[in-house]
């Protein structure tokens, strides 16, 4: 099922008929999709929270690696956030996202200068 959280998630409905389990250690994390929390991606935005439990233990390994990275919303999972050099992000082409966990090394290395919302475009024939 899924997590409706907030009045829902509650002992007295039994956390949404059980479909809450496992969350109820974060009763005052408001995110649109409760069920998000703690299944093994580490989501962005307001799942990445204290009162979330950074997104109930999935963020720990991006908070530790990339402490002052900011994923800007729940879309934005540490799954995508990096891979190939295909999916280079400008928003996470920085230095405190590890150069978009090194999704953007080789780019950086070849266009140096070259400052694109989308760098996945250079180059795409």
């Amino acid at each position: 099922g899924v997590c409706n959280g907030g009045q829902y998630n509650t002992e007295e409905c039994g956390r949404d008929g059980g479909d809450c389990t496992g969350i109820e250690d974060y009763p005052d994390c408001e995110v649109d999709d409760p069920s998000e929390l703690g299944n093994g991606v580490c989501n962005g935005g307001d799942y990445n929270t204290e009162l979330c439990g950074w997104d109930g233990g999935d963020c720990a390994e991006f908070n530790a690696k990339y402490p002052n990275c900011k994923l800007r919303d729940s879309s934005t999972t540490f799954g995508s956030f990096g891979g190939e050099f295909g999916l280079c992000s400008r928003e996470y082409n920085t230095e405190a996202c590890g150069w978009d966990d090194g999704n953007c090394l080789a780019f950086n290395e070849m266009y140096p200068d070259c400052d694109v919302e989308f760098p996945i475009f250079i180059g795409d024939g």
